[in-house]
């Protein structure tokens, strides 16, 4: 009997692509369709060009090199490889190579291959001229720009549009002001995007009035010139001329609303941004996640979690990916609102995250105190095989010093160049400085200063001078507050500081000094703002603040307030009061602080139980520090003593007796280390253990 025979039929690769009629046209159709979204794709049809022959022309390996130069595909060595492959490339083959080595982040790679071009007298065209106009841009190389410009002009492309605005752009990142308005000058004739890159190149200088000459002048405005000066004017810290611009648009495209969002983020108007996306939404326009992004960091700035919420729910409604970049501003956004429950959620459905997402979340939870969750995730970051960089480190040690883990601390500090080749920056020498003070350890954090080897910025030293402040060192906190003064004659907030270490000392007439001195010089604290989200609609108010609708509720609360915690065993901390007046003033005054008035508001405006958000543009004092907490015990844990009781109470039946006798002592102990009073904490537990018998299962 015959042995059956198998027979086995191997596709060729390219069996999923048609292989009939394969002519030059089909070909680049492939490269140019399938062939940009998958690799798979790509490799099949590079295997039908070489079967067919056509790598030969020059159209055909010129979109082959581009298709392999793609970032996403990570195959820019192949790109190479196959470049060297093609017989006497021409003009097309040599910017397909150029293209790529820019796509790649390789502009000096780029500048080479130019170079190689013009060795080989391969003639350029209009083409090849922007891209190494941008290579030399990111590399800052000035010299190399003006020589490609000499080329522009020699080989006759200095009247194409798009190698002019390429020219002017380059010239103004160099801050060659002068050459770009040559380059647009140049033959009396420009179009309007050349026009909108002389703009935009006048703002990025601040030349404000050239930008305004300018863009007066122009004849034929599209929305890139508005949002050229609109996005300009912000960034010159001009945010209300900004918006006037922006209101007096003819037309606006979502990158105007954009760079007005982001304009009031970037000068620190998170209200007005927020106002000014609620304006897009009424006129019923779709943001994109550009918008989201900068909308999310103006919810976080100004504690309007309801606000986050919905963006968050508008991007799962509308299927948007969380990139990088959006999902990274949603987390960051719900660290700083508090609710790192949410940011953790997020951070976890990130289908690809960055480093700068991992940043995020460790900073978030550096900054709510949680140093050994966020060394968990430092180290499931190493396991990933994620290079940490800069920043990284920064939420690390921040971590450390709000967590006081000195001695794990130091030792990131010292593994960040041996192990990660991460130098320190004077940014994490700052981070150290404040570690080492936060536990009063200031002696040892001014010599690591001495030791450092780069200049100490004022931001290290101001870092020394809080916590001479914190820690009554008055000795090193004068020497180190006048030296500061003399470094940043302008910052109030070295004022404020050492006048606040000689308030406390007694030394009334050095604060005077101090006032004196400020008054003389022009110089201006910042005003404390607090704000409140309250159904949607942002509340802000300033210390003594008078003008809200509902002030004498808001002020009757506050003596509610005060009459409660008395009651409890507080005490003002009158020391924060920089005047030197009697004392039942100082108590007045820190009274009418503005987050004790967003407080008071939140109280008369919500039910038992509602949460109460307050963010505040500068650091909480500690008196308001003090008071916050003492009111979270008193009002919080009384006015939600029910809520408590009702929820607990399905877990408790549940468990055994003697588990739940267990459980009450392990509650009734918590309640005592978080500092709640004694007939708080007894009322509660009573009331957990007063269910009958029979509610447990045992």
């Amino acid at each position: 009997m015959n042995a059956a025979t198998t027979t086995t039929t191997v596709e060729p690769p390219y069996h999923h692509l048609p292989t009939n009629n394969l002519t030059q046209k089909s070909l680049l159709n492939l490269l140019t369709t399938k062939c940009t979204t998958s690799l798979h794709h790509l490799k099949q049809t590079h295997a039908l060009i070489l079967k067919t022959n056509h790598f030969q022309h020059h159209f055909i390996s010129g979109s082959l090199i581009k298709s392999y130069a793609n970032p996403s595909f990570n195959t820019f060595d192949s790109s190479l490889q196959l470049f060297h492959q093609v017989p006497n490339p021409n003009v097309f083959v040599w910017n397909s190579v150029i293209k790529g080595c820019f796509d790649n982040s390789k502009p000096c790679l780029a500048l080479l291959f130019y170079s190689k071009m013009v060795g080989l007298d391969s003639k350029p065209n209009k083409f090849t001229y922007p891209m190494l106009f941008k290579a030399c841009m990111v590399v800052k190389s000035v010299e190399e720009g003006a020589q490609i410009h000499c080329h522009v002009v020699k080989n006759g492309f200095m009247e194409d549009g798009y190698v002019k605005s390429a020219g002017i752009q380059m010239y103004s990142s160099f801050g060659r002001l002068i050459e770009a308005r040559m380059i647009l000058d140049f033959n009396g004739e420009s179009d309007v995007i050349c026009f909108n890159a002389m703009i935009d190149g006048y703002l990025k200088h601040g030349e404000i009035e050239s930008a305004k000459a300018l863009f007066e002048v122009t004849m034929k405005k599209n929305v890139g010139s508005w949002n050229a000066m609109v996005s300009g004017l912000a960034k010159c810290g001009m945010v209300e001329a900004a918006r006037e611009v922006f209101d007096a648009m003819p037309e606006r495209d979502d990158i105007s609303w954009s760079a007005m969002i982001d304009g009031y983020n970037k000068n620190g108007c998170f209200k007005e941004a927020l106002e000014v996306f609620r304006a897009m939404q009424r006129e019923k326009l779709r943001p994109k996640r550009f918008v989201l992004s900068s909308v999310a960091s103006a919810c976080a700035n100004v504690g309007s979690l309801d606000q986050g919420k919905w963006i968050h729910a508008y991007i799962r409604r509308n299927s948007i990916e969380l990139d990088g970049v959006l999902g990274t501003a949603l987390l960051d956004m719900y660290a700083k609102l508090g609710r790192l429950d949410l940011a953790w959620d997020v951070f976890e459905t990130m289908k690809s995250k960055e480093v700068s997402s991992w940043n995020a979340m460790i900073g978030g939870l550096a900054i709510h105190g949680r140093a050994k969750d966020a060394i968990e995730l430092f180290s499931q970051m190493e396991n990933e095989k994620l290079k940490p960089d800069e920043i990284t480190f920064v939420g690390l040690l921040n971590a450390c010093a709000h967590g006081g883990l000195v001695d794990e601390g130091l030792e990131y500090f010292n593994r960040m160049e041996a192990v990660h080749g991460v130098e320190p920056t004077v940014q994490h020498y700052g981070c150290v400085v404040d570690l080492l003070g936060r536990i009063g350890w200031l002696a040892e954090a001014e010599e690591l200063i001495s030791r450092m080897p780069m200049t100490p910025s004022p931001a290290v030293w101001g870092a020394l001078l809080g916590a001479c402040r914190v820690h009554g060192n008055i000795e090193m906190g004068e020497r180190i507050g006048k030296m500061l003064i003399e470094l940043e004659p302008q910052n109030g907030g070295r004022y404020a500081l050492l006048s606040n270490i000689y308030a406390k000392a007694g030394r009334w007439e050095d604060v005077e000094k101090l006032r004196a001195l400020m008054k003389e010089k022009g110089v201006k604290t910042s005003t404390g703002r607090s704000t409140i989200d309250l159904g949607g609609v942002v509340h802000e108010f300033k210390v003594g603040e008078g003008a809200h609708p509902r002030t004498r509720e808001i002020y009757e609360m506050v003596e509610e307030m005060i009459a409660k915690l008395e009651k409890d065993g507080y005490v003002p901390k009158t020391s924060e009061v920089l005047f030197d007046i009697d004392e039942d003033e100082k108590e007045t005054t820190l009274w009418r602080h503005s987050e004790k008035l967003a407080i008071a508001f939140g109280l008369i405006s919500t039910s038992t139980g509602t949460p109460i958000r307050i963010t505040k543009n500068l650091r909480m004092c500690e008196d308001c520090h003090s008071a916050s907490a003492c009111l979270i015990r008193a009002a919080g844990i009384e006015g939600t003593a029910e809520v408590l009781e009702k929820q607990l109470a399905s877990e408790l039946s549940k468990m055994t007796l003697e588990e739940a006798l267990k459980f009450a002592r392990v509650f009734s102990h918590f309640l005592s280390l978080m500092g709640i009073a004694e007939t708080h904490h007894r009322f509660i537990i009573h009331s957990l253990l007063s269910y009958p018998l029979n509610q447990f299962t045992d």
